[in-house]
């Protein structure tokens, strides 16, 4: 915490900050918003549009989670999944009911990438992409493994 005199304490990490938050770059910043909402059950936090109304900077809450946004500019070299032809990322969302939440994020506009099964690994997993182009993995875990029983299970794909 820094403190100044005459002045409360600053968190360095503000309450419902974590360590690590994606931060997305999209054309269209505003309706990945509410594709979040209506795919995720996100709460817009807040939006700072710049003049030209695209926004500079953006934060949604998906569960316990933040995660920022922002308008694609090229002038800054900011440019999305869809500009790029793709991205590497995948952002993995954990949550109660996978299948629920895909289904829902397939009816706000996402694509099936991997459809949702059960993994050698304990979890019911699946991939879409969202209408942004950022890839999204949504798993629910449904069974504790040890170790030794993860990998017996991953070697078994490849015999």
């Amino acid at each position: 915490m820094t403190t100044s005199k005459n002045k409360p304490a600053v968190k360095a990490i503000p309450d419902g900050m974590h360590s690590v938050t994606p931060h997305l770059v999209c054309a269209g910043a505003a309706e990945a918003i509410t594709f979040y909402e209506k795919a995720f059950g996100a709460v817009e936090q807040m939006r700072l549009p710049g003049p030209d109304g695209k926004l500079m900077h953006a934060c949604v809450q998906i569960g316990d989670s933040q995660i920022m946004l922002a308008d694609e500019n090229d002038s800054c070299g900011a440019l999305g999944p869809k500009s790029l032809k793709g991205s590497p990322v995948c952002l993995h969302l954990q949550v109660e009911d996978v299948d629920a939440t895909v289904k829902q994020a397939v009816a706000a506009g996402a694509n099936i990438t991997m459809p949702v099964t059960d993994m050698f690994w304990g979890d019911r997993y699946g991939q879409v992409e969202d209408p942004f182009g950022h890839r999204w993995s949504v798993a629910s875990h449904i069974r504790d493994l040890s170790l030794d029983e993860i990998k017996a299970g991953m070697q078994a794909m490849f015999e």
